[in-house]
């Protein structure tokens, strides 16, 4: 009997040992909230023999690798593996799980012992879960609740859950809903708010272990919510997106497309963007939504293969029966974000957008315009049908809208006969409609496409005069040299316009540009325009560099066409040497070259073949 009371007492020593006895800290799921530290002052053999007068927590569970355990028929004992160990309450007493005594050398019998367990696992169960699981808040109850960006954060500053991601998609959503001026305040409140950084850091440590969907609409609202580029969890969430690509969907490869469309070139970017292109074009032909086909390929850049751009237009011609009018108009804007033209599909969209576009938006039209110029892709019947609609419920349209269009239609070099002539007669009826800017935009179109009406021009004519007359004080020299020589293409000749035009002021403000080089006559050196007032004894050569597209020269051929014929012959004649500098051949050059061209080009003592004898030729 002496000896089991003593290895007893002995076993009680060592548990206490196993058992902290100054501080326990309950950590949260995922360890995403704050640690919550209870102190306590018991030990298991205070527990088992004093009077149980510590207040002690009933939810907490120790966890041991190892636990003494002993044969109620021996003195020796062993160890074996413990999961949990619960501690009762002061009103009631548990001994540890697994942890078995001599019934007759016990404080209570096996009855009792079991009696208590399961009480206390019904009760202490409940209690856990309540504890350390916090009510979960969806994007929906935050956005419900919250009307403004910091009572987001507000709300997570309060009690943060998983996933963190919920709170930024949540602060995007609101952001929505408001005003330009109040999103941009909004967006300051946010920046400056003291959760915000500590939101940042919960959405890092996440990032590894979220879902790969809740990843990346965070993500797209962390861009769309306008944080920095170049911050540390931009960068972070782009190298996690980059890990675990993979994981992709094709929900997710929307959005992901989505965010790359809104970024910024840099190395993770680009990095991002290629992976991207792989992962398309491994699953290209398991894509099912029209949607998703299309954000991809608006998204995967100019210079994406030629092979992947054909894999996505065969796939794009599969779907077609599936397209809705809404992806029939998308579907020029993707195409011109590929500069992939495909006549098929864009032929095909267009009857579609023909067919029904009745209560089609201005901005979609539009759009539409700017994707066939980009695309070089003229269709008359697209552009007939578009002017004969807006033609036909022109009431409904403000001039300003109409003159984007007409703005668009010049760009094409379509000339929509009708809907000019209702534009004439309603500058005629309402002059005051018309402002300065819109008086230089319309003079441009008219004289651009030589459009004249045998009613009404002269009548337009002097309306658009009167109207440039009482803005001469206010527009700028540049602008007032382009309705003149618009007016003078009608073959118009307002004085007032004229003579403001050809005051020394504004001769001289024309004519001190920088479209202008001045250098010496040996073409060692550039002067300065102070230089050259001073040193007034020195030979002075003026260069002209003109930047032009490829449409400005003959077919097939370095032949400059009329206009910039006309514009080499007056700079000549006005002293200048042209240098004419391709666009298409400057796009292709980095920086650096395209630096060491232009001086060789500046420097160089040849002159160009084709400029002088075009110049001979007209002179």
């Amino acid at each position: 009997m002496n000896n089991r009371a003593g290895s007893f007492l002995w076993n009680l020593r060592q548990f206490s040992t196993l058992v902290p006895t100054s501080k326990t800290i309950r950590l949260y799921s995922l360890g995403l909230c704050r640690p919550k530290i209870i102190y306590s002052s018991w030990n298991l053999r205070n527990l088992l023999l004093n009077n149980l007068d510590n207040s002690m927590l009933s939810s907490i569970r120790y966890l041991f690798q190892y636990a003494l355990i002993f044969k109620p028929g021996g003195d020796d004992f062993q160890r074996k593996g413990i999961r949990t160990l619960a501690v009762l309450s002061a009103e009631r007493l548990l001994c540890p799980r697994k942890l078995s005594f001599d019934s007759k050398h016990s404080v209570f019998s096996d009855e009792e012992l079991k009696k208590i367990n399961l009480h206390h696992e019904n009760s202490d169960k409940g209690v856990l879960i309540k504890e350390t699981r916090p009510p979960t808040v969806t994007v929906s109850k935050l956005c419900r609740e919250c009307n403004s960006l910091s009572d987001v954060l507000d709300s997570f500053s309060k009690a943060p859950t998983f996933p963190s991601s919920n709170y930024f998609s949540a602060m995007w959503t609101i952001a929505k809903r408001m005003s330009n001026d109040q999103k941009r305040f909004e967006k300051q409140l946010m920046f400056n708010h003291p959760a915000f950084n500590q939101l940042c850091e919960h959405v890092m440590r996440e990032a590894k272990i979220m879902r790969y969907d809740h990843l990346m609409f965070s993500f797209l609202a962390v861009v769309k919510l306008g944080i920095p580029q170049n911050t540390l969890l931009v960068q972070t969430l782009l190298r996690v997106v980059q890990e675990r690509i993979n994981e992709c969907d094709e929900k997710c490869l929307s959005v992901l497309s989505a965010v790359l469309e809104a970024m910024e070139p840099c190395k993770n970017v680009d990095v991002l963007r290629a992976g991207l292109r792989i992962l398309v074009e491994q699953q290209v032909w398991n894509i099912e939504r029209v949607f998703t086909l299309q954000a991809v390929m608006k998204c995967i850049g100019k210079d994406a293969p030629d092979s992947l751009k054909k894999k996505l237009e065969m796939k794009a011609l599969r779907e077609l029966d599936r397209f809705s009018l809404l992806n029939s108009q998308r579907m020029f804007e993707v195409l011109a974000a590929m500069n992939y033209r495909s006549v098929v599909l864009l032929n095909e969209c267009s009857k579609m957008v023909v067919g029904n576009i009745h209560g089609c938006p201005l901005k979609i039209l539009l759009n539409i315009l700017q994707s066939c110029r980009d695309l070089r892709y003229y269709n008359v019947d697209l552009f007939k049908g578009i002017a004969d609609y807006v033609t036909t419920t022109f009431d409904i349209w403000k001039l300003k809208q109409v003159l984007f269009l007409l703005i668009s239609f010049e760009n094409l070099g379509f000339r929509p006969v009708a809907l000019m002539d209702l534009v004439m007669k309603r500058v005629v009826d309402e002059p005051g409609l018309l402002n300065a800017k819109s008086v230089i935009s319309l003079l441009h179109v008219y004289s651009s496409l030589s459009h004249f009406n045998k009613c009404q021009t002269q009548a337009f004519l002097e309306v658009m005069t009167s109207a440039l007359t009482g803005y001469l004080h206010h527009i700028s020299s540049e602008n007032l040299l382009c309705a003149v020589c618009s007016f003078c293409s009608m073959n118009h000749f307002p004085l007032a316009p004229i003579n403001q035009l050809l005051k020394k002021d504004i001769i001289k403000e024309l004519l001190m540009s920088d479209f202008e080089i001045r250098m010496d006559t040996n073409r060692n050196k550039v002067l300065s325009f102070s230089d050259t007032d001073v040193i007034a004894s020195t030979n002075i050569e003026r260069i002209a560099v003109l930047c032009v597209p490829r449409s400005v020269y003959c077919l097939d051929s370095t032949h400059p066409r009329g206009f910039l014929a006309v514009k080499m012959r007056h700079l000549k004649l006005m002293g200048f040497r042209v240098i004419l500098i391709n666009n298409w051949e400057m796009e292709k050059l980095e920086m650096k070259e395209a630096i060491t061209f232009l001086k060789t080009e500046i420097y160089s003592s040849k002159t160009l073949p084709t400029v002088d004898v075009n110049l001979q030729s007209t002179c």
